[in-house]
């Protein structure tokens, strides 16, 4: 055996404290490269995964999956022998195996991995892993409900259901597809794949869905009744910055009601235009667009308060932020410099934007430093809601679902297209004078979109 090297959880983050291994893609034995991905971990943020700051061998995983681990914890050991000590990061303590009573989280002496400008240059790029931890500590296991074996299938796709025998067996469904079964209330593993490679296929869950139900059990045993889910992750975060931005900014909602038919119309028409070809368009494209138009027209929306300075800090960028609702809870993921983007570009930005969120895929850096935020809440079916601002953020803006609905329209009544907007902001900054005003532009730019070319 040659040299072992300890590589600890390092903050990929914002000064974050801890995260939850989610899922290693390697096991011992296993060869591993520089800068090769070697598990995915969940912060309060966001899933990252982590890459190898050295090549060698894996001798051990110090943590096991679903384990909560403090920042600058060690969680695997690499052999990376005599030879692949000089692709090394040099400041990685080089230790001996210890005996089975040490191997422990939190053991002392290593530490962080850094990069020396006067090593030897690699072919591959290293990538700085920052912020290694001041903080000791150990870790702590969330409950489980089963012990996962060695030989589940770890591929991308593969849900972990039980069979009969309590082990678990490797379910493969996308995520859409096991958003859909879960939508529908479809358990994945009573279901047999008809997709490539035995996968679950949309169809697969809407026939389980229209099966006739089994008969309903009389009892349950007493362990079934309730289920305790883990405050964790992406979660715990969205809990504590919704707590703090509710009682910490004076929030004041305003409403209005507007007729979107022409919006409908030139979404429509915008499909067939060559500079949107293969991509997404949708009404929350203009009523990103109208939003940001409102806020070059009134700058004071895009401000915030800063309590320790005691000035208001006007913001002349936009990094919008666009709620979306995923598997792990909540995010808000940012479009950077907005308010410089065409229609086509912010279009592709929203397309990129919500890929990721759904494939888990968004970066600490995608969810930070936002400064206005919109929530479409419509794609749920309903026409409105108080949005709660973001931390660090004036104003949010919620888009309802458009419905038909009898509207007065150039003095008759007709069936029109009609959705409600509703904008929370912080009243220690905008008042109601000027919040009206950014709604009022908001509604007459998707009343008639060509407002948006007049004020653009």
């Amino acid at each position: 055996m040659g040299e072992l090297k300890q590589f600890k959880l390092p903050d990929v983050g914002e000064g974050l404290t801890e995260a939850d291994i989610i899922k290693w893609h390697v096991r011992p034995g296993d060869v591993v490269e520089v800068n090769q991905t070697i598990l995915e971990i969940e912060t309060a943020k966001a899933v990252v995964e982590l890459p190898c700051p050295f090549e060698g061998t894996v001798t051990e995983l110090l943590v096991d999956e679903g384990t909560t681990v403090d920042v600058g914890v060690p969680i695997i050991t690499v052999d990376i022998g005599g030879d692949a000590a000089g692709n090394a990061t040099p400041e990685n303590q080089v230790v001996t195996p210890p005996p089975a009573s040490a191997q422990e989280p939190g053991m002392a002496g290593s530490v962080a991995p850094k990069v020396d400008p006067a090593a030897p240059q690699q072919q591959k790029r290293v990538p700085v892993l920052v912020g290694y931890g001041v903080k000791p500590g150990s870790t702590t296991r969330r409950p489980r409900r089963s012990a996962t074996p060695a030989h589940e299938d770890v591929r991308p796709g593969a849900a972990p259901a039980a069979n009969g025998g309590g082990a678990r067996v490797a379910v493969l469904a996308k995520p859409p597809v096991r958003k859909l079964a879960k939508d529908l209330g479809v358990d994945l593993s009573t279901i047999t794949g008809t997709g490539p490679q035995g996968s679950i296929t949309r169809d697969d869950i809407h026939q389980a869905a229209s099966a006739p139900a089994a008969p309903a059990a009389v009892s349950r045993p007493a362990g079934e009744r309730e289920e305790r889910v883990p405050i964790r992750g992406v979660r715990k975060h969205t809990a504590a910055a919704m707590v703090q931005s509710a009682f910490t900014a004076p929030h004041v909602t305003e409403w209005l009601q507007v007729d979107v038919t022409e919006t409908m119309n030139a979404t429509k028409r915008l499909r067939d235009v060559p500079d949107f070809e293969g991509v997404k368009v949708s009404p929350l494209l203009l009523v990103a667009k109208a939003f940001l138009l409102a806020a070059r027209r009134h700058p004071m929306i895009n401000a915030i308060w800063d309590e320790a300075a005691q000035e208001i800090v006007v913001k002349h960028y936009v990094h919008l932020g666009i709620a979306a609702a995923t598997e792990r809870g909540l995010i808000v993921p940012k479009i950077r410099e907005a308010q410089d983007l065409s229609l086509p570009d912010l279009a592709r930005a929203l397309g990129e934007l919500a890929a990721k969120a759904r494939a888990g895929k968004s970066t600490p850096q995608d969810l930070s430093d936002g400064t206005m935020t919109i929530t479409n809440v419509g794609v749920f079916g309903v026409d409105a809601g108080t949005p709660i601002l973001t931390p660090g953020e004036s104003a949010i803006l919620a888009f309802g679902q458009v419905r038909d609905m009898p509207w007065v329209h150039e003095g008759e009544i007709k069936i029109r297209k009609v959705t409600t907007l509703a904008l929370s902001f912080d009243h220690r900054i905008v008042d109601g004078e000027l919040g009206s005003a950014v709604l009022r532009d908001v509604g007459a730019m998707l009343e008639d979109p060509m407002r948006m070319l007049a004020w653009s």
